[in-house]
């Protein structure tokens, strides 16, 4: 499967943005999604995952209550809905797929190329 995200851009603290992530190749269904974040100097680190009916959903402690994440199989897409946004949000954010629902980057075989959110104070 083929992963694109996109979505990213520069919003000031407090706003929001929705990322996309639309899979090609294989539907995304057959697949439980996650979310990881890379800021500038520092490592990647999980964010979201979304199993793969969309009933169960995680979240990292920094992001919670805050960030959403969606899909909708039949747009072969999923998404993450980021709100409450501050500067230490800003980072590339990846969209990956696992066969196992998961907060373990390890675990996910196929990644998007990334897209780019900065929030300004």
């Amino acid at each position: 499967v083929q992963l694109q995200a996109s979505g990213g851009g520069l919003v000031q603290a407090g706003g929001s943005l929705r990322l996309s992530c639309a899979a090609s190749g294989r539907t995304v269904s057959s697949y439980h999604m996650g979310w990881f974040r890379q800021a500038p100097g520092k490592e990647r680190e999980f964010v979201a995952a979304i199993s793969r009916s969309g009933d169960y959903t995680y979240y990292a402690d920094s992001v919670k209550g805050r960030f959403s994440a969606s899909r909708d199989n039949a747009k072969n897409t999923v998404y993450l809905q980021l709100n409450s946004l501050k500067p230490e949000d800003t980072a590339v954010y990846y969209c990956a797929a696992s066969i196992i629902i998961t907060t373990a980057q390890r675990m996910y075989n196929y990644w998007g190329q990334g897209t780019l959110v900065t929030v300004s104070s």
